[in-house]
C-alpha cells in the first residue's frame, strides 16, 4: 500500500468522523473493496490512461450511486489528482484505520494464491504473537508476488514474498561497494 493511499484514507476518516458518518463510510469502503476486487472491467477502467477523467468519475458515481458525499468527494479528489487507480488501496487503508480507531486491527496478507483455512489460523496466531492483539484478516491475491506472502498490520510490513527477495538480491548485486570488494 502506498503512503498516498494511507494519507487519503486518514483524511477521509477524519472527515467522516467530523460529519459523524464514519460507520457509513466504513460500509461504503468495504463495498468498494469488494466490488473492485470482483470486477475486472472496473479495475481496468481505473488504471486505463485512455479513459477520460470525467468518464471515470461518472462510472464510479453510477456504480456507487448511494454513496455519501464523503465517498463521492473521494472519487472527485482521486480522479482530479490522477490517483484514481489507488482507490482499492485507499479503501483497504480506510478499513484498517477505522478498525484500529475502533480498538481492533486488520492484518492484510497478500499471497500469490488464495489462503487455506489452516494458513489463515496460523497467520492470525502469528499476528496475535507479534502485536498482542486479535485481528481481522483481509486476504489479497496478487500473482505478481510470485510466491510467499506480504503481511501488513497498521504501519508494520513483513515482506516474505519471492518478488521481494528477488528485489533484495538485485539490490545487493547493484551495490557498488560489494562489486569493488571482488
Amino acid at each position: 500500500m502506498s503512503r498516498a493511499a494511507v494519507r487519503y484514507a486518514k483524511a477521509i476518516l477524519d472527515l467522516a468522523k467530523q460529519q459523524e458518518i464514519s460507520d457509513t463510510v466504513f460500509a461504503e469502503m468495504q463495498t468498494i473493496k469488494e466490488t473492485v476486487a470482483e470486477s475486472k472491467d472496473l479495475r481496468d477502467l481505473l488504471v486505463s490512461p485512455l479513459v477520460k477523467a470525467e468518464v471515470k468519475k461518472s462510472v464510479l458515481k453510477a456504480v456507487f450511486a448511494n454513496s455519501s458525499t464523503v465517498t463521492t468527494g473521494l472519487f472527485d479528489v482521486l480522479v482530479d489528482n490522477k490517483r484514481v487507480q489507488q482507490l482499492p488501496d485507499v479503501a483497504l487503508s480506510f478499513i484498517a484505520l477505522y478498525e484500529q480507531d475502533k480498538g481492533s486491527q486488520v492484518a492484510i496478507v497478500t499471497t500469490a494464491v488464495p489462503l487455506t483455512e489452516v494458513l489463515e489460523k496460523e497467520i492470525l496466531a502469528k499476528v496475535k504473537e507479534l502485536t498482542g492483539k486479535d485481528a481481522a484478516l483481509e486476504s489479497v491475491v496478487d500473482e505478481n508476488i510470485i510466491g510467499g506472502f506480504i503481511l501488513r498490520i497498521g504501519d508494520l510490513e513483513y515482506n516474505a514474498s519471492v518478488a521481494g527477495q528477488l528485489a533484495g538480491l538485485k539490490m545487493s548485486f547493484n551495490d557498488t561497494s560489494y562489486v569493488s570488494k571482488l
